[in-house]
């Protein structure tokens, strides 16, 4: 199977994390080191940990399973949560040294944890073996590397795609506009569209064209990169300042004002789902490999996918991110034992299969092989969407700060404070770069 990810543009992307380190605590405590007595084969229970839905839970059920059965003296206890309450959970945790012996890991948070020593080094563990790293490209590796420490591995990438719903787009009768061409005010306008035609579900809930976009933090760096505008510095700071904070939130001004965007209050009360995965909203922007989780928890199997809006037309400029990581912390007390169930849950063919594209495009090449690419698939629609949107990949993948996670959990707040109207986009701007600069010192 032919990857786009090695493509120029996104090889310069991932190898640009490698690029950047930041400076780090010694926390005193001296890591576990891999054995060179062969594989320790005692019963030991290991903690992992994942966010995600039920559709996630499923997958990772199956494939531990499987690795149970191949390594039975290994017992995989297992926890997962949504977004937000998963680093509520993992911040605590590091600050009483309890983390988890395996996590899913995000790119956001690896410096603020790395910092302070809380995450394994895994090259150890990847030059002695018990990781195969073979079938990875190496500039995709480097992701996870800061202060020449290997403290995660990428399972997967992805980048944006605008999901529809083609059962509620008939049901307004709108039209969704030229993917290739359209701007994010063709894009308002299209949620106006739907929102203001009147219809409703079965059960009585009002249609609507989407929810407010401008509530997610990466969508803003999405766009910054579409004026021209590097979101982060070499030194840790921002490229942009308040005005074009409150430009992005003015985007979205009529629409909140016209009660045009999906409620936020019942958008609190469907969490973790949304509008979308309960078929109230005719679209959503997201990462691409969402496609698996929305159609599961939405039960509907014909949703599509097309390219974002732009400022000017045609001119995305669209990064590969590097999806989730796979972690260890640094005070596992059976790195050897976490490092293989790290390598199966990375380069496993089976495991390829029962996941396909549902965590991103595979970044091992056995697994890539593996996933099922049949014709309407859902993983066949993600692969063929990153060839589509190859050509506008064109910007690096942003190298989040430090404080990353805080300053994006700080702007999902305020939006939600913005859209039940209890402060302003000024208002909105000053208090999320107050947050920031106390987050990323």
């Amino acid at each position: 199977m032919k990857r786009i990810i090695w493509k120029t543009a996104a090889v310069a992307a991932v190898a640009a994390l490698a690029l950047t380190a930041c400076s780090s605590g010694d926390s005193g405590d001296s890591e576990p080191t891999a054995s060179s007595t062969g594989p320790d084969t005692s019963p030991v229970t290991l903690n992992f940990t994942w966010w995600g839905n039920d559709d996630r839970a499923a997958r990772y059920n199956e494939a531990l399973a499987l690795f149970e059965e191949k390594y039975p003296y290994i017992t995989v206890q297992t926890s997962f949560a949504a977004f937000p309450d998963y680093w509520t959970a993992r911040s605590t945790e590091a600050a009483g040294r309890a983390l988890p012996d395996v996590m899913q890991f995000d790119l956001s948070y690896l410096r603020e944890f790395n910092q302070n020593g809380q995450l394994l080094d895994l090259q150890e563990w990847v030059d002695n073996g018990t990781i195969d790293l073979s079938g990875f490209d190496e500039t995709l590796t480097k992701a996870g590397v800061l202060e020449d420490k290997m403290i995660g591995i990428p399972t997967s990438t992805n980048t944006f795609a605008m999901f529809q719903n083609p059962n509620v787009i008939e049901q307004t009768g709108a039209t969704f506009p030229d993917e290739a061409e359209y701007t994010w005010e063709d894009y308002n306008e299209f949620i106006a569209d739907v929102s203001g035609a009147g219809e409703t579900t079965a059960d009585g809930y009002a249609l609507y064209g989407a929810v407010d976009y401008t509530g997610t933090f990466w969508f803003f760096i999405q766009w910054l990169l579409q004026k021209g505008i590097t979101p982060f510095e070499d030194d840790g700071t921002f490229g942009f300042d308040e005005g074009d904070v409150t430009e992005f939130l003015d985007l979205t001004a009529d629409l909140r004002a016209d009660k045009a965007v999906f409620p936020v209050d019942r958008n609190v009360s469907l969490a973790p789902k949304g509008g979308f995965t309960v078929n109230e909203t005719a679209s959503e922007m997201s990462w691409d490999n969402f496609l698996a989780g929305y159609v599961a928890d939405s039960g509907t199997p014909n949703l599509a996918m097309a390219q974002i809006p732009s400022i000017e037309p045609g001119e995305k400029a669209l990064f590969f991110k590097p999806s989730m990581l796979l972690s260890s912390g640094a005070n596992t007390e059976y790195p050897e034992q976490a490092a293989t169930l790290i390598n199966f849950l990375l380069t496993d063919p089976e495991v390829g299969k029962i996941f396909g594209t549902s965590k991103g495009v595979p970044a091992d090449a056995d697994q890539r092989a593996a996933v099922d690419t049949t014709e309407g698939s859902v993983d066949a629609q993600v692969i063929a969407y990153e060839e589509k949107v190859a050509e506008q990949v064109t910007e690096s993948t942003p190298i989040p700060v430090k404080g990353f996670g805080t300053i994006e959990a700080k702007w999902r707040t305020l939006a939600e404070e913005l859209a039940y109207g209890t402060l302003s986009v000024d208002e909105f701007a000053e208090q999320w770069f107050a947050e920031a600069e106390l987050s990323t010192q």
